[in-house]
């Protein structure tokens, strides 16, 4: 099954019934009667363990929320630009705004098919999955398995910290050149590195910064927590930050914009195949970027 979200059960957390403690701690489901279909539907487990809706919630349990995978996806008929796409596994641009996937009609998952040819390997997967996420707000690169073994694989690499991820992001405050954030998130260990490319004068927000991020741990919303903790929270991020005045609809300006990894399908032969996946920063940024330098331009004047 496909990971989709999780949450360690804070300390002094009373006893409670998971049906009770797990509605809202979830992005994607927001109601009881959702809690409850997942519960049932096996798609939620305590400590790695199938879930039952009268267990009751301890302080340091892990929860986790898993994607169904016996149901095929209602295509979404949604053109994604896919930068990279063979008969084992695809990279392809996620929108900001548009869930990985769901319970929910219009999500990435639904709209693969759409956009991707099904793979004639014998152990193709009967419709292409992500391996792994990217959260709503934040747009980029994703990289989608199309067979069960390259499935795995990718998995593995990614436990091994073998597929190189950048980002950018844009963030309130005049930062150092160069950092690194290692305050542990869900009480476990976390490591972000950032690198300032431009520093922006901006009228509204005093300064802003442009970085390039990279991570070494995968927490639940890691940049943007480790970012608004030490006082630089990315523009337009409404859950760690506040949005700046002028960027209202704008959304989050967070980027997954490279993917470096070893094609693991050749892996073993002598044709190994590195794949490097680089995209340009969304327009917005550039926009952005260039009328907060006008305005504070025409200010000096």
């Amino acid at each position: 099954m496909y990971l989709l979200e999780s949450h360690i059960v804070p300390a002094g957390t009373p006893p409670v019934r998971l049906s009770d403690y797990a509605v809202g701690i979830f992005e994607i489901i927001h109601s009881r009667k959702g809690i409850k279909k997942a519960i049932k539907r096996g798609q939620i487990r305590i400590d790695g363990k199938p879930a039952q809706s009268g267990d009751w919630i301890e302080p340091g349990q892990c929860l986790e929320l898993y994607e169904r995978e016996d149901a095929p996806p209602k295509p979404y008929e949604l053109d994604l630009e896919v930068p990279f796409e063979d008969d084992y596994l695809a990279v392809v641009v996620k929108p900001a705004g548009l869930r990985v996937s769901g319970n929910i009609y219009q999500t990435l998952f639904n709209a693969l098919s759409f956009n991707l040819s099904p793979s004639p390997v014998k152990d193709a997967l009967p419709w292409p999955l992500p391996a792994h996420r990217l959260d709503k707000p934040t747009s980029g690169l994703v990289l989608i398995a199309k067979t069960h073994s390259i499935r795995q694989q990718l998995g593995r690499l990614f436990e091994q910290r073998k597929i190189d991820k950048t980002y950018h992001c844009l963030v309130i405050g005049k930062t150092p050149l160069k950092g690194s954030l290692n305050t542990p998130l869900d009480n476990k260990r976390a490591l972000t590195h950032f690198e300032r490319l431009e520093e922006i004068p901006s009228l509204l927000s005093g300064h802003l910064s442009l970085l390039r991020i990279k991570i070494e741990t995968g927490r639940t919303h890691q940049i943007r927590r480790h970012l608004s903790e030490a006082g630089y929270p990315i523009l337009g991020d409404r859950k760690y930050g506040s949005e700046a005045k002028g960027t209202q609809h704008k959304g989050l300006f967070l980027a997954a914009t490279r993917l470096s990894f070893s094609h693991p399908a050749f892996a073993e032969s002598n044709t190994k195949q590195q794949v490097n996946i680089e995209i340009p920063l969304p327009n917005k940024f550039e926009s952005l970027i260039k009328r907060e330098t006008r305005r504070w331009k025409k200010w000096r004047e």
